[in-house]
Protein backbone atom coordinates (compact mmCIF):
# COMPACT_ATOMS: atom_id res chain seq x y z
CA UNK A 1 0.00 0.00 0.00
CA UNK A 2 1.26 3.41 -0.90
CA UNK A 3 2.18 5.95 1.85
CA UNK A 4 1.25 9.26 1.40
CA UNK A 5 2.52 11.67 0.22
CA UNK A 6 5.16 10.77 -2.12
CA UNK A 7 8.23 12.52 -1.74
CA UNK A 8 9.72 13.16 -5.36
CA UNK A 9 12.82 14.63 -4.82
CA UNK A 10 14.31 16.60 -8.24
CA UNK A 11 18.00 17.22 -9.00
CA UNK A 12 19.16 21.18 -8.73
CA UNK A 13 19.44 20.96 -12.53
CA UNK A 14 15.88 20.77 -12.56
CA UNK A 15 14.53 22.91 -10.40
CA UNK A 16 11.19 24.42 -11.90
CA UNK A 17 10.34 28.22 -11.92
CA UNK A 18 7.30 29.56 -10.70
CA UNK A 19 5.53 29.86 -13.60
CA UNK A 20 7.34 25.76 -14.58
CA UNK A 21 5.48 24.71 -11.10
CA UNK A 22 2.40 26.13 -12.25
CA UNK A 23 2.03 24.73 -15.32
CA UNK A 24 3.43 21.57 -13.98
CA UNK A 25 0.14 21.43 -11.95
CA UNK A 26 -2.32 22.46 -14.80
CA UNK A 27 -1.03 19.68 -16.52
CA UNK A 28 -1.30 17.21 -13.71
CA UNK A 29 -4.70 18.90 -12.30
CA UNK A 30 -5.57 15.18 -10.87
CA UNK A 31 -3.30 15.43 -8.05
CA UNK A 32 -3.11 17.68 -5.46
CA UNK A 33 0.44 18.50 -5.68
CA UNK A 34 2.67 20.65 -3.25
CA UNK A 35 6.49 21.70 -2.62
CA UNK A 36 7.92 21.38 0.69
CA UNK A 37 10.83 24.11 1.66
CA UNK A 38 13.88 21.85 0.44
CA UNK A 39 11.70 22.01 -3.36
CA UNK A 40 10.75 18.31 -2.72
CA UNK A 41 7.43 17.80 -4.94
CA UNK A 42 4.90 15.82 -2.79
CA UNK A 43 2.02 13.98 -4.29
CA UNK A 44 -0.83 13.67 -2.12
CA UNK A 45 -3.53 11.35 -2.59
CA UNK A 46 -6.99 12.83 -4.25
CA UNK A 47 -9.73 12.65 -1.24
CA UNK A 48 -12.26 9.84 -1.01
CA UNK A 49 -15.92 10.62 -1.37
CA UNK A 50 -16.81 10.60 2.48
CA UNK A 51 -13.40 12.85 3.55
CA UNK A 52 -14.57 15.10 0.35
CA UNK A 53 -17.95 15.79 1.47
CA UNK A 54 -16.70 16.52 4.72
CA UNK A 55 -14.28 18.86 3.72
CA UNK A 56 -17.14 20.67 1.48
CA UNK A 57 -19.16 20.92 4.67
CA UNK A 58 -16.50 22.63 6.19
CA UNK A 59 -15.98 25.05 3.05
CA UNK A 60 -19.59 25.41 3.42
CA UNK A 61 -19.91 26.40 6.74
CA UNK A 62 -16.74 28.62 5.95
CA UNK A 63 -17.90 30.34 2.86
CA UNK A 64 -21.66 31.28 4.24
CA UNK A 65 -19.94 32.85 7.70
CA UNK A 66 -16.96 35.04 5.41
CA UNK A 67 -19.30 35.67 2.76
CA UNK A 68 -22.04 37.38 6.18
CA UNK A 69 -18.15 39.15 7.55
CA UNK A 70 -17.24 40.72 4.61
CA UNK A 71 -13.67 41.00 6.09
CA UNK A 72 -11.95 38.25 4.14
CA UNK A 73 -11.46 35.20 1.44
CA UNK A 74 -12.45 31.76 2.09
CA UNK A 75 -10.59 29.59 -0.11
CA UNK A 76 -10.80 25.73 -1.06
CA UNK A 77 -8.53 23.00 -1.05
CA UNK A 78 -7.87 23.44 -5.09
CA UNK A 79 -5.44 26.71 -4.53
CA UNK A 80 -2.28 26.91 -3.89
CA UNK A 81 -0.52 29.55 -1.81
CA UNK A 82 3.58 29.64 -1.77
CA UNK A 83 4.79 30.34 1.73
CA UNK A 84 7.97 32.84 2.52
CA UNK A 85 10.20 29.21 2.70
CA UNK A 86 9.28 28.82 -1.52
CA UNK A 87 6.88 25.54 -0.43
CA UNK A 88 3.67 25.59 -2.04
CA UNK A 89 0.80 24.35 0.13
CA UNK A 90 -2.53 24.11 -0.66
CA UNK A 91 -4.64 23.72 2.90
CA UNK A 92 -7.96 22.33 2.54
CA UNK A 93 -9.96 24.89 3.71
CA UNK A 94 -8.78 28.42 4.66
CA UNK A 95 -9.08 32.70 4.68
CA UNK A 96 -7.43 35.59 4.35
CA UNK A 97 -8.24 39.15 5.38
CA UNK A 98 -9.08 41.07 2.85
CA UNK A 99 -6.51 43.93 3.42
CA UNK A 100 -3.62 41.15 3.29
CA UNK A 101 -5.32 40.00 -0.36
CA UNK A 102 -5.99 43.11 -1.58
CA UNK A 103 -2.24 44.26 -1.29
CA UNK A 104 -0.94 41.54 -3.63
CA UNK A 105 -0.77 42.12 -7.69
CA UNK A 106 -3.43 40.90 -9.61
CA UNK A 107 -0.99 38.96 -11.34
CA UNK A 108 0.06 37.25 -7.67
CA UNK A 109 -3.48 36.33 -7.13
CA UNK A 110 -3.81 34.47 -10.53
CA UNK A 111 -0.84 31.86 -9.59
CA UNK A 112 0.48 30.66 -6.01
CA UNK A 113 -0.09 33.69 -4.07
CA UNK A 114 3.11 34.59 -2.21
CA UNK A 115 1.40 34.45 1.39
CA UNK A 116 -0.15 32.27 4.02
CA UNK A 117 -3.42 32.44 4.87
CA UNK A 118 -4.59 33.78 8.18
CA UNK A 119 -6.65 31.01 8.99
CA UNK A 120 -5.40 27.16 7.35
CA UNK A 121 -7.39 23.96 8.34
CA UNK A 122 -6.55 20.46 7.13
CA UNK A 123 -8.67 18.05 7.68
CA UNK A 124 -7.47 14.37 7.65
CA UNK A 125 -8.24 11.11 5.57
CA UNK A 126 -7.99 7.82 6.04
CA UNK A 127 -4.48 7.97 4.08
CA UNK A 128 -3.28 10.83 5.23
CA UNK A 129 -0.44 10.27 8.52
CA UNK A 130 -1.03 12.24 11.62
CA UNK A 131 2.83 12.94 12.21
CA UNK A 132 2.53 14.18 8.53
CA UNK A 133 -0.17 16.74 8.77
CA UNK A 134 0.90 18.01 12.03
CA UNK A 135 4.34 18.84 10.94
CA UNK A 136 2.76 20.56 8.03
CA UNK A 137 0.88 22.35 10.10
CA UNK A 138 3.55 23.26 12.28
CA UNK A 139 5.30 25.00 9.09
CA UNK A 140 2.41 26.94 8.50
CA UNK A 141 2.80 28.34 12.04
CA UNK A 142 6.35 29.73 11.32
CA UNK A 143 4.78 31.84 8.45
CA UNK A 144 4.18 35.51 8.80
CA UNK A 145 0.42 36.32 8.64
CA UNK A 146 -0.85 32.95 9.98
CA UNK A 147 -3.15 33.44 13.02
CA UNK A 148 -4.92 30.24 13.68
CA UNK A 149 -5.08 26.96 11.90
CA UNK A 150 -7.23 23.47 12.86
CA UNK A 151 -6.12 19.91 12.00
CA UNK A 152 -9.65 18.13 12.16
CA UNK A 153 -8.84 13.91 13.07
CA UNK A 154 -11.98 12.31 12.39
CA UNK A 155 -11.41 8.97 12.86
CA UNK A 156 -9.86 10.00 16.46
CA UNK A 157 -12.66 12.92 17.00
CA UNK A 158 -10.25 15.38 17.73
CA UNK A 159 -9.27 18.85 16.80
CA UNK A 160 -5.97 19.76 16.95
CA UNK A 161 -5.75 24.12 17.46
CA UNK A 162 -2.49 25.53 16.51
CA UNK A 163 -1.91 29.31 17.23
CA UNK A 164 1.68 30.76 16.36
CA UNK A 165 3.98 31.53 19.73
CA UNK A 166 1.69 29.41 21.96
CA UNK A 167 1.13 25.73 22.70
CA UNK A 168 -0.97 23.58 20.57
CA UNK A 169 -4.26 22.59 21.79
CA UNK A 170 -6.34 19.86 21.64
CA UNK A 171 -9.98 19.23 21.70
CA UNK A 172 -11.72 15.68 22.50
CA UNK A 173 -14.97 15.39 20.67
CA UNK A 174 -15.92 19.00 20.19
CA UNK A 175 -19.46 19.64 19.03
CA UNK A 176 -18.31 23.05 17.81
CA UNK A 177 -14.69 24.82 17.32
CA UNK A 178 -14.98 28.77 17.69
CA UNK A 179 -12.54 30.93 15.75
CA UNK A 180 -12.36 33.93 17.72
CA UNK A 181 -10.98 36.38 17.94
CA UNK A 182 -9.31 35.50 14.13
CA UNK A 183 -12.59 34.86 12.52
CA UNK A 184 -15.15 36.66 14.78
CA UNK A 185 -18.51 34.46 15.13
CA UNK A 186 -17.46 31.52 12.91
CA UNK A 187 -18.36 28.67 15.21
CA UNK A 188 -17.95 24.93 12.74
CA UNK A 189 -20.23 22.54 13.77
CA UNK A 190 -18.83 19.09 13.98
CA UNK A 191 -21.61 17.28 13.41
CA UNK A 192 -21.56 18.08 9.98
CA UNK A 193 -17.66 17.28 9.65
CA UNK A 194 -17.77 13.60 12.03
Amino acid sequence: MLEYPIVLRMPPSLKMTEEQFFEFCQINRDLPIETNRFGELLIMSPAGSETGNREFNICLQLGLWSEEDGTGLAFSSSTGFTLSTGAKKSPDVSWIKLERWNSLSPEEQQKFAPICPDFVLELMSPSDNLKTLQAKMTEYMEEPGVKLGWLIDRKERKVYIYRPGMPNECLENPENVSGDPILPGFVLNMSRVW
